[in-house]
């Protein structure tokens, strides 16, 4: 493109006709909170969608055309990530402003180009925000080794759940602190640490190597962005082993399947190896999802929690991943010991308490009919 558009350069015409410019498209974040108003999707057919309160919401005007959402991927990226766009026909970016930050994935699909863009705060909201349902945060930010892993489907809050965890410990610990991130989505600030975040793709060219390079660089805590596959595992797996506190993500919708999806990454000839050194290594499961509220006014979190006690650590040693939910169901006291919870507790709390209505939690439940015994069970204790 001979003149790279700015972000303020107009490129959309609204039903109104009034002209738009990626910034104007990008203050709406802003204007509704990143709690009510996630991600915004611009797709050549289709005017910008927004995702509201979980729910895509077209906004009123025209199709975007071809040349458009070139135009507005142009003013979001630099030269160096448009020729890998070409390159690759995809590419992972951020932008950041005053108010916010934003993570984007641009890609090609069969109507030409789209981007993905999803709104971050600039930096982590307090933890105590986030919604836990119990105090298993407390302990987490008080661990000096072990694996935590927080896990969901795309847009389930994993990243700002960690992002809080570790800017608690940065505050409160004199530590180092490294992430390795695709792409870098909170400026991490922390008044005791040290941090360095790198990004995977510009500082380091795989998770892999970022891992192998970080035991060499003495860190406290360590941040792997994803675990996509076997090597990235292994080396997560190890890190947590050797004494350092590791936080990680996947894309899975409960505790036990984060284990399972874990051990199928490895050939069957190695999987009980690996739980072995998941059952001594694991700290705690976080899978969370995110809900709309009752009120209509945002989304709120529901959380499965799972904390590596010794009979969860011999439950999956033995790889006996059937028993793991029983002791989420039990285990359930507000102590260091417990402190655990099934989701379906987690989302019939949310009911009591007024933020979900119940035919909302019942949807995102796991398992519906638990879900519809803890109902009950909260119900009973409430009175």
């Amino acid at each position: 493109m001979a003149d790279k558009p700015s972000m303020d350069t107009k490129l959309y015409a609204d039903e109104q006709g009034r002209p738009l410019s990626m910034q104007d498209l990008l203050a709406w974040f802003a204007k509704h909170g990143t709690m009510r108003v996630s991600d915004l999707h611009l797709k050549v057919g289709c005017p910008p969608v927004y995702r509201v309160d979980g729910r895509l919401k077209k906004m009123k005007g025209p199709p975007l055309e071809e040349q458009t959402v070139a135009a507005m991927a142009a003013a979001l990226l630099s030269e160096v990530e448009l020729a890998a766009l070409q390159r690759h026909r995809a590419v992972d970016s951020s932008y950041v402003t005053e108010a916010m930050q934003f993570r984007l994935n641009c890609f090609y699909e069969n109507d030409g180009l789209a981007v993905a863009i999803r709104a971050l705060e600039p930096h982590p909201i307090p933890v105590e925000q986030i919604g836990f349902p119990n105090n298993a945060w407390l302990d987490i930010v008080n661990k000096q080794w072990g694996l935590v892993m927080v896990t969901g489907i795309t847009g389930a809050g994993k990243s700002t759940t960690i992002a809080s965890l570790i800017e608690r410990i940065a505050d409160t610990r004199a530590c180092r602190i490294i992430t390795l991130e695709d792409p870098i989505e909170y400026r991490l600030a922390g008044k005791l640490a040290v941090i360095s975040q790198r990004e995977v793709g510009r500082d380091v060219p795989s998770f892999g190597r970022g891992l192998r390079d970080c035991l060499r660089e003495d860190p406290d805590v360590i941040f792997v962005g994803e675990m996509r596959d076997r090597e990235s595992a292994t080396w997560t797996l190890t890190a947590a082993e050797t004494g350092h506190l590791v936080f990680s993500t996947l894309h899975t919708r409960d505790a036990r399947g984060s284990i399972t999806r874990v051990l199928d990454m490895f050939p069957s000839s190695q999987q009980d190896e690996v739980a072995g050194q998941l059952s001594l290594g694991l700290s705690h499961i976080i899978s969370q999802k995110l809900l709309p509220r009752a009120d209509g006014q945002g989304r709120v979190v529901a959380m499965e929690i799972l904390n590596n006690t010794y009979a969860v650590s011999n439950l999956i040693r033995l790889r006996k991943m059937e028993q793991v939910y029983t002791q989420l169901q039990t285990k359930i006291k507000d102590v260091p010991e417990e402190r655990m919870l099934p989701l379906e507790r987690s989302l019939a709390m949310l009911v009591q308490a007024g933020k979900v209505t119940a035919l909302e939690a019942e949807k995102w439940a796991n398992h519906p009919t638990v879900f519809l015994e803890e109902m009950q069970f909260v119900g009973r204790a409430a009175q």
